[in-house]
């Protein structure tokens, strides 16, 4: 019969300290083990301020800084926003998918009349938050500030009309909808092709000297270098305002537009479209005396701007018809039924057709 001896304290002391090295080599490892998994999980995006982005692999919830991306994010993956950065009018829900148009509204964190702050952009709990427009180091520190206050990865996405077939890629890609960016990208692309196509058939002299008037008084417009007069310069036609310097948006005068004479007035205001055509004070300007006063579409979101985002991307196609009537092969109501099925999920009636196209200048 075996008969185990004692075990003496010295022999416990160590036993004890080898039990406590094991744990802590077990904890050690775990912790290890959490560090490379959570590495793992992250990837690292360059943004267009060429921000390096840590970002996680799985994103499901996206919150648009501004206008543009609120567009841009709806149009790429609807699924994956938090929300609208602000309340649609009755007439505009009409034209966003039924599941979208009553997501929360969450305010913008960018541009004019920025409402969000960082109590709202935490209570959204976004994986990521997208902004896309003008890149610039103003807006790359806004970036730095809002992400380092919130610890939400904050991507910038270059949004300039020329660059907006690869903004769709770059978003299809980020968020991993590539089939349904390319798709996008791919109509996007054509309709520049076939606008730069017509454009290289006018003669320059015979390009229009545009004014745009923004609200319903008209008096704010675009100048020399603003996103927001992108689509007016890939039409192949002059902004007046240019005169006026360079910048964003800007106040002009009454006497300023006269002396500008231009010969296209372009709006997306119905107000300001009927005030022109019937105010002695513009009778004037030559777009006046020709009847070529004419309104973009801007349901649910303007064609020319407003926001300054991909939906511009039918409002070319609108402008080359109002502009170069004739020079243009473009069945303008196909377009449209087939941009609205495509970037904001909608089958559009006869009678939303013709509400959009009523009164615009457009020849479909």
């Amino acid at each position: 019969m075996y008969i185990s001896k004692p075990i003496v304290q010295p022999e416990i002391d160590r036993m004890r300290r080898r039990n406590l090295l094991i744990s802590f080599l077990a904890a050690a490892t775990a912790l290890i083990g959490c560090a490379s998994l959570a590495s793992a999980e992250e990837r690292i995006f360059t943004d267009a301020a060429g921000r390096k982005v840590a970002l996680p692999e799985k994103i499901t919830r996206v919150m648009a800084a501004g206008p543009p991306a609120s567009v841009l994010l709806y149009s790429v993956a609807p699924e994956r926003m938090v929300g609208w950065v602000r309340e649609f009018k009755d007439d505009e829900k009409a034209f966003i998918a039924a599941t979208y148009r009553d997501l929360p509204v969450h305010g913008r964190l960018t541009g004019k009349g920025d409402t969000a702050n960082m109590e709202a952009v935490l209570a959204m709990k976004p994986d990521i938050i997208l902004d896309v427009g003008t890149v610039n180091p103003t807006y790359a520190s806004l970036a730095d500030k809002v992400q380092e206050q919130t610890g939400i990865p904050y991507v910038l996405i270059d949004g300039t009309f020329a660059n907006t077939p690869k903004s769709l890629r770059e978003i299809g890609e980020l968020l991993g909808e590539k089939e349904q960016a390319e798709k996008l990208a791919a109509y996007t692309e054509a309709a520049m092709q076939r606008l730069d196509k017509v454009v290289a058939e006018v003669p320059a002299d015979q390009r229009p000297r545009v004014y745009y008037g923004r609200g319903p008084e008209g008096l704010e417009t675009g100048l020399a270098d603003s996103i927001n007069m992108e689509v007016l310069g890939a039409v192949g036609a002059t902004n007046v305002a240019e005169a006026a310097g360079k910048g964003s948006l800007a106040n002009v005068s009454l006497e300023q537009i006269l002396s500008w004479n231009p010969d296209v007035i372009l709006t997306l205001s119905p107000k300001f479209q009927k005030s022109v055509l019937s105010d002695p004070s513009w009778a004037g300007i030559k777009a006046v005396k020709d009847g070529r006063v004419f309104r973009a579409p801007a349901l649910p979101f303007g064609w020319f701007d407003a926001p300054p985002g991909v939906n511009r991307a039918i409002g070319i196609s609108w402008l080359t018809s109002a502009l170069y009537p004739g020079k243009a092969q473009i069945d303008l109501k196909a377009e449209t039924r087939d941009f609205y099925k495509l970037f904001y999920h909608v089958d559009l009636t006869d009678e939303q057709l013709g509400k959009l196209l009523a009164d615009t200048g457009s020849k479909p």
